[in-house]
């Protein structure tokens, strides 16, 4: 399902922040790829020097994939509180372009934390909590930083806010798998 357009959305939703003669039209793109159209949930990743650069998604899809990957890669790149926002000197090949198109999350039952953790898949699970206030997600990606489920939980927790005793209160935990696709920002081609 994944497609090079994808990243050319979102290449272009960044450029069209410093010249609008990278505007997409959405009429004439949703008719030559209408799965566009369809509601789904993207995060959009940026990378730049092999370094986190930003990340801004969806869990749930309410809005169709063009629009979505349009706003995550602009809230990505401009948006993301835990960066400045990006610079047009940093449009090189430095920067990548991921992005992730997640599966609808479904309802992870279990019976207690060691249980949970038997349960869990990874490298292929993607995880949210969500417990009153607290809620945190991570992407399968998150796995290749921390390869032990055990820790993988732990900083999930953390994410969301709270801390690791979290897991005694049963919190829902819901799974989603992930199709991706990333280049470097100067290789995707513009429309």
């Amino acid at each position: 399902m994944l497609d090079l357009i994808l990243l050319q959305i979102a290449k272009a939703s960044i450029l069209t922040k410093f010249d609008s003669k990278y505007a997409i039209d959405r009429v004439d793109i949703l008719q030559s790829h209408p799965f566009l159209g369809e509601k789904r949930a993207t995060f959009v990743t940026l990378n730049y020097n092999h370094q986190l650069r930003g990340c801004i998604g969806s869990i749930i899809a309410h809005k169709t994939l063009l629009v979505d990957i349009m706003a995550n890669a602009l809230s990505a790149a401009f948006g993301d509180p835990r960066f400045p926002p990006l610079d047009k000197t940093e449009l090189t090949n430095s920067l990548s372009i991921e992005i992730s198109v997640l599966t609808p999350p479904e309802i992870l039952e279990y019976d207690d934390f060691d249980d949970l953790v038997q349960k869990i898949k990874p490298n292929i699970d993607g995880l949210i909590l969500k417990f009153g206030n607290f809620q945190g997600t991570f992407l399968p990606q998150v796995w290749l930083q921390l390869p032990s489920t055990k820790e993988f939980l732990e900083h999930l927790s953390i994410k969301a806010g709270a801390n690791q005793s979290i897991y005694k209160q049963h919190p829902a935990i819901y799974r989603y798998k992930v199709d991706s696709i990333e280049n470097s920002f100067e290789k995707i081609k513009n429309f």
